[in-house]
């Protein structure tokens, strides 16, 4: 009987997977061709005229819609492993092995101690309410090497630290992994030791093999308010009262342009540094790690800084899904409902682009009314995982174990379970010394 429901713990979320999948790879092919805009243009367009001017050994110059890091030409140049598919098709195909990827190392460590298979769950069903757009960019190759790189962490810090690095010069957010690590103990340093000298080899072999590595940090320094992102919502409501601005292709997205669009702005970043601000603070008086810490911090994180930007593009949802995949995948993890907002909020984005994007941009009523539900729900989860985030780092009460399987670690009796320093779980300090300092 065990063994049998084991095999439907196997072959159950494979067939959905698989199910799903075939659905997206029909719409990415454009065999299903769903309303709005073809999503699929970023890669035989945009990404296919990347790749022939990283072929000639220098990075898009001239072109400030080029974005990213030094190891994005990686991703952009990947579908000249498949010679024998044309471009669009080997992007595809290598997306799909990413994904695939990214299962089997959730449905792996769904079958560990204290862990369950709810992750996988969640992967399959966030990538399939993205629609097509999770196949048409980029992105979920680099959420898998950070999910990879949080499962690594448990008994492999040197190849977890090299994985957020690579992931980091993929495209900067995987950094944020690093928000809930340890800073002490032989394996944490081993961690950001990996991470540090990774990040600074790669880049060093970048800039030295290409000119035009670092241009990505001043065309992203010059991006706008983008129709998608939470600021936004003032200027499409603003457009029904006679505000005179207007929305335009600006470094390769639609923006606003107009009026109080940099005041806006810059409210988008002062919240963004006060998000780091409150990370930083949590990180402070952070008590007692747990063994959910440090996928729960990322997915903070990354959250906070994604629901803040003055972009918010379909695809980041892909990132959210990831470490939102992991995080209930660990069943001490107390993030449970943020997830589930994220999934209703990447179920909301597929209608809002690419189904309903003309109403979106046109700031029709029904397009704002998406946007907003779509931005409220990203709101409500950052509000809610900082709460949990910070009440289940706080080491207040006794030790227990409950529905959540919340285990407060001994000094040295957990041996058997993962390493404190990487995990983190925290030695229980003794009862006849001085409370730690916050």
């Amino acid at each position: 009987m065990t063994s049998i429901s084991r095999a439907r713990g196997v072959w159950l979320p494979v067939a959905a997977w698989a199910m799903t999948r075939a659905v997206v790879l029909l719409c990415v092919l454009r065999v299903l061709v769903l309303p709005g805009p073809d999503v699929t243009t970023d890669v035989s367009v945009i990404y296919q005229g990347w790749f022939e001017v990283l072929k000639t050994g220098t990075f898009p110059l001239n072109d400030v819609t080029w974005q990213y890091p030094p190891a994005a030409a990686l991703a952009i140049l990947s579908p000249g492993l498949l010679p024998f598919l044309a471009y669009a098709p080997a992007f595809y195909t290598l997306v799909l092995i990413a994904d695939a990827a990214t299962l089997a190392l959730l449905l792996r460590a769904g079958r560990r101690a204290d862990h369950r298979t709810a992750g996988a769950w969640v992967w399959i069903a966030g990538v399939a309410l993205l629609g097509p757009t999770a196949y048409a960019r980029y992105d979920l190759m680099v959420t898998a090497v950070a999910v990879g790189a949080l499962f690594a962490a448990v008994r492999r810090p040197r190849v977890a630290g090299a994985l957020i690095a690579f992931g980091a010069l993929l495209k900067v957010w995987p950094a944020l992994l690093l928000t809930g690590a340890a800073l002490r103990g032989r394996r944490a340093r081993a961690l950001w030791w990996s991470a540090a000298g990774t990040a600074a080899g790669l880049t060093l072999l970048f800039v030295t093999a290409a000119p035009g590595a670092l241009a990505f940090l001043t065309f992203q320094r010059d991006r706008g308010t983008e129709v998608e992102s939470l600021g936004a919502l003032v200027f499409h409501i603003a457009r029904h009262y006679g505000w005179d601005g207007q929305v335009l292709l600006n470094y390769g997205s639609l923006e606003f342009l107009g009026p109080g669009v940099p005041f806006v702005s810059t409210v988008a970043l002062t919240l963004s540094l006060a998000a780091a601000g409150w990370l930083f603070l949590w990180r402070v008086r952070v008590r007692e790690l747990r063994p959910a810490t440090l996928c729960e911090a990322a997915f903070t994180a990354t959250l906070l800084f994604t629901t803040t930007s003055r972009v918010i593009s379909p695809q980041y949802m892909l990132w959210l899904v990831g470490l939102g995949a992991v995080c209930v995948t660990v069943r001490a993890g107390r993030q449970t409902l943020p997830v589930v907002l994220v999934l209703l909020a990447t179920g909301v984005t597929l209608l809002e682009f690419p189904v309903g994007f003309a109403q979106v941009v046109a700031s029709d009523p029904w397009g704002v009314a998406l946007l907003a539900v779509r931005n409220g729900l990203l709101v409500a989860a950052s509000l809610i995982a900082c709460r949990r985030l910070w009440v289940s780092t706080r080491g207040d009460g006794q030790a227990r174990t409950g529905p959540a399987g919340v285990v407060r670690a001994r000094r040295a009796a957990d041996t058997a379970a993962a390493p404190p320093e990487l995990t983190g779980t925290a030695p229980q300090p003794r009862t006849d010394a001085a409370p730690p300092t916050p």
